[in-house]
């Protein structure tokens, strides 16, 4: 049995595989596969109108929230959010805990004026900023945060702290529906597909009406929110496969219970790793503090390099894959996303128990 830790690209539930092998070569009577078939054909049109529906109903969303299936990743992201609402003479504040919020608050420098509200370099993005740093300036244009950063495994609690009235907008590429947060007091969240909610190649932004309404209207047609609102996510051939596979991994999500089930599901799975480290005795060490501490990706080193390596060799033999930190900052991760069964996470568990009896 394979154990999949990968960061994304991750692990999809073992359903949703079954069924697409099922569906494949014939889309429900359609003679065709989903892969050949026309995105303005009536069976297409329905899926993605189902998704749609299906993430608004889990996330407890109405009519004022619309859902954009995009392409480029949460890195094209990055840039078109302050291309679409930061005006000249405005200013955006960012909230950075860790790469990618950093990466987000690059690009939108490149943009327009950009101010950094809080941030937890100093200590190496091991935590979060305190919540009296937090509020950003009541003229911003909006507050941009990342809520769960994979490379540091640093993650915002789910209730979040109140961040003021300007417009939120968070980055949840890898922790968006793993839990029940405040929907409402977003603005605007995306999120690359490819950890949570199917596979690589479609990005999902959720976003209020109002705000695509500010929107600035004097850019290319592509690069535009309301482009993509107004053709419901059809203004040109979206990547039909990835959408449909997310249609899918929501059923799938539902069917489990809910973003409640999911919540329990997560913590359970985070719980038998972070015991591992606790227990260890400083064989392993958690990068993120206890209190910020990522329910998606758990970070840690061992006592050296020769170590982390040789973790890595045999956690690959015993079939964990995927285990490897981020080439930025090296020791080892495990992803922890909703796919992820308990089974696994507590095979990782006691690997690393009997590795530090083995090692330590």
């Amino acid at each position: 049995m394979i154990h999949n830790f990968n960061p994304g690209p991750a692990a999809l539930p073992p359903e949703v595989i079954a069924r697409v092998q099922a569906e494949l070569p014939d889309y429900r009577g359609t003679g065709m596969s989903i892969l050949e078939m026309s995105h303005r054909s009536k069976e297409y049109e329905a899926i993605n109108a189902a998704a749609e529906a299906q993430l608004k109903a889990l996330l407890g969303l109405g009519d004022e929230y619309r859902v954009l299936f995009m392409q480029g990743g949460a890195s094209m992201q990055f840039a078109l959010i302050p291309l679409n609402f930061l005006p000249a003479g405005g200013v955006a504040e960012y909230i950075v805990t860790g790469s990618w919020g950093e990466k987000a608050y690059e690009e939108a420098q490149r943009v327009g004026s950009v101010h950094l509200r809080a941030s937890t370099a100093a200590d190496g993005y091991r935590g979060l900023p305190n919540v009296e740093d937090c509020t950003p300036d009541a003229n911003a244009a909006y507050l941009h945060i990342t809520t769960n950063e994979t490379i540091q495994g640093v993650q915002w609690p789910a209730e979040l702290p109140l961040f003021g009235d300007v417009p939120l907008i968070a980055d949840m590429s890898s922790d968006f529906l793993s839990r029940p947060f405040p929907a409402t007091r977003f603005a605007l969240m995306y999120a690359g597909a490819q950890k949570n909610l199917g596979p690589a190649g479609v990005t999902v932004v959720v976003i209020r009406q109002d705000l695509i309404e500010r929107s600035r209207k004097d850019l290319p047609v592509i690069m535009r929110y309301a482009t993509f609102a107004k053709n419901n996510s059809l203004y040109n051939t979206p990547p039909v496969f990835a959408v449909y596979m997310v249609h899918l991994v929501l059923e799938w999500i539902k069917d489990q219970g809910g973003l409640a089930a999911m919540a329990e599901r997560n913590a359970r799975k985070a719980a038998l790793v972070y015991a591992a480290i606790d227990a260890s005795e400083g064989f392993y060490s958690g990068h993120a503090v206890p209190s910020a501490r990522s329910l998606m990706n758990v970070t840690f080193r061992l006592l050296s390099p020769d170590l982390e390596k040789q973790f890595l060799a045999e956690a690959k033999e015993a079939g964990m894959v995927g285990l490897a930190g981020h080439r930025s900052v090296g020791g080892i991760r495990a992803s922890l996303y909703n796919a992820v069964s308990p089974e696994s996470a507590a095979a990782l568990a006691h690997f690393m128990q009997d590795f530090a009896k083995r090692y330590g």
